[in-house]
């Protein structure tokens, strides 16, 4: 029986990524290899319940919305997060997936919309980027760059050039809350003429870092 620790499983509105806005269900896995230094979801990373596939799905749909959004932590560092995207790609709806970029993400079934980060040198887990990983994005997926400073900013651009990115998929620059000032990173991309999507995280202006939201 495949089984999961999970640590939450929400309801909210998407803040980030092509489908922000929508309202979400949010299945939050236990556990992370990563400890990126803006971390804001700590409390993943460890504790959790035990759940089976079924009941997983079951909470799931009893919400009765399209969108869900399979995160962490880290998802893909239990293994029975595969089967767990089958199956809710299975079911009809439509699937995201937020990952770190460090694991593999050959296996993900195909129906699901991969965002993806690249870790930024001020993340501390720059050297944990799995670049083949590139490989495997669809035109439908996103790779998302968390800002902290000009450093950060002037490397993403580096490798949205050097994996000529903006050709294989969307690209997300994002200002990390508290650090990066959203109004500088706008007008930097401005003047550069980049090929990006500026994002701010919206659940962020609502919610402030409450959890569960």
């Amino acid at each position: 029986m495949d089984t999961l620790r999970i640590t939450e499983i929400f309801l909210s509105i998407q803040g980030e990524s092509r489908s922000i806005g929508y309202p979400t269900v949010f299945v939050r896995l236990t556990g992370c290899p990563l400890r990126c230094v803006y971390c804001d979801t700590a409390y993943a990373f460890s504790g959790g319940e035990t759940r089976t596939l079924g009941e997983i799905l079951e909470q799931v749909g009893s919400y009765r919305i399209r969108h869900v959004c399979v995160t962490g932590g880290e998802p893909l560092a239990q293994p029975g997060c595969l089967a767990l995207l089958r199956a809710l790609s299975e079911e009809g709806y439509a699937v995201s997936l937020e990952t770190s970029g460090a694991l593999d993400v050959a296996a993900v079934d195909r129906r699901v919309i991969k965002v993806m980060d690249l870790k930024t040198p001020s993340s501390g887990e720059e050297g944990r980027n799995l670049y083949a990983n590139i490989d495997h994005l669809r035109h439908l997926d996103q790779v998302k760059f968390v800002i902290v400073n000009d450093g950060d900013y002037r490397w993403s651009v580096g490798k949205l050039k050097e994996y000529r990115l903006s050709e294989r998929c969307e690209v997300l620059f994002s200002p990390a809350m508290r650090a990066q000032n959203p109004k500088e990173l706008a007008e930097m991309i401005l003047a550069d003429r980049l090929p990006v999507r500026f994002q701010v995280q919206l659940h962020k202006i609502l919610w402030g870092d409450e959890p569960g939201r």
